[in-house]
């Protein structure tokens, strides 16, 4: 797909602040559509709401029949109840104050079933005796580690299935499957890609048929990211729940990387000129605190307009760049952006504009970029 943007009307642009996040509302429809069809059923789906953190897109999916969400945070979870899901994913184990905090959204919102990530038996406990203070029943996946090191148990892990198992007897607690995460299988090649998860996937098995010996229920699989996605969307499982999240905007970054998947960024950052500081230089507002700056200096934004330009001083507010090109922009120029990775990218805005052929229309909060919302 051509790494590209809808143009906004001029007279919009000058109006909007820079440096500042715009939907182009259509790009988004098309990609959720995308996302559909990729998966075949909205029953199939549990997205992950990391991306935008926003609840009028929860709503969007609510519409089209998704009601199965993923969240990396306590206040994404609350973001996602609030909004009208009725089956909540928090993949992030929970420790500490996160315990009581997912036991406490649990007794708020009665119509959501809360689900967490575990792979020790320590935070299971705490949350087994939490959730049974409170009356409440939270869905437990064991966190299963297939290559990533990130978290999680290995399959082959000594006491693996007897963790899970443990789950079924524990008051408050309900077994809900497992959690089988992949972000390091990125093979640009879609059939290497299938090639790598397919040789993994025998380890979730082996280790599903041994909690089964036990007696116990793994009745879901919830499966990879955005890379992966039409990996296991081709595996005929039915128990499969299939996690994309950066597809729902898309950017620079995996429209380079991965060019077979169906999705055209639907997100972009206005910036404008601010100096010119030598006469092959521009200097824009947009520092690392407006982008986000886990890609390596010099790639963490595309700009459309000047592809070739060289992007050597990034700091906290401003972007320069080295481009013969620079004589033909002067301060207050406005230009898009598109993220190299747009989940951080979000995070750093309130609010985003809506964009429809050209006009900007309304803004949207981002509601759960902060830690907290009330819970």
């Amino acid at each position: 797909m051509s790494l590209t943007v809808p143009t906004i009307d001029v007279s919009e642009l000058q109006r909007l602040n820079s440096p500042s996040l715009v939907i182009f509302r259509q790009r988004l429809i098309d990609n959720l559509q995308s996302m559909l069809t990729v998966a075949k059923s909205p029953s199939r789906l549990r997205p992950h709401c990391k991306t935008h953190k926003m609840d009028q897109i929860i709503r969007l999916w609510i519409e089209r029949g998704v009601t199965k969400h993923k969240a990396a945070t306590i206040a994404e979870c609350e973001m996602l109840a609030a909004a009208g899901a009725s089956d909540v994913l928090f993949a992030y184990n929970p420790v500490g104050p996160n315990v009581q905090r997912i036991v406490e959204l649990a007794a708020k919102y009665p119509a959501c079933r809360f689900v967490v990530t575990n792979d020790h038996a320590k935070p299971l406990k705490e949350l087994s005796a939490a959730a049974a203070a409170k009356g409440v029943r939270i869905g437990v996946m064991l966190d299963v580690n297939i290559g990533m090191d990130r978290t999680g148990i290995t399959p082959e892990t000594p006491g693996a299935a007897a963790l899970y198992h443990s789950a079924k007897s524990m008051p408050g607690l309900i077994q809900a499957g497992f959690h089988v995460y992949d972000g390091h299988q990125r093979q640009m090649d879609l059939t290497e890609r299938k090639v790598a998860v397919a040789e993994q996937w025998p380890r979730v098995q082996k280790l599903r048929s041994e909690v089964e010996a036990l007696s116990s229920d793994v009745p879901a699989f919830a499966c990879g990211g955005t890379p992966t996605f039409p990996c296991y969307a081709a595996m005929s499982d039915p128990r499969i729940e299939l996690c994309p999240g950066t597809c729902v905007f898309h950017d620079a970054g995996y429209g380079k990387s991965f060019p077979d998947l169906p999705f055209q960024p639907a997100v972009a950052v206005v910036t404008r000129v601010v100096s010119r500081p030598a006469p092959d230089r521009l200097t824009l507002d947009l520092g690392n605190k407006a982008v986000a700056a886990d890609p390596p200096k010099g790639n963490r934004v595309y700009l459309p307009d000047l592809p070739d330009a060289v992007q050597d001083i990034h700091s906290e507010e401003h972007l320069v760049l080295v481009t013969p090109d620079a004589e033909k922009y002067q301060p207050g120029d406005t230009m898009l952006a598109i993220p190299v990775h747009i989940c951080p990218t979000s995070a750093l805005y309130d609010r985003v504009a809506i964009v429809d052929d050209g006009k900007v229309t309304e803004f949207w909060d981002v509601t759960s970029r902060n830690r907290k919302i009330t819970v």
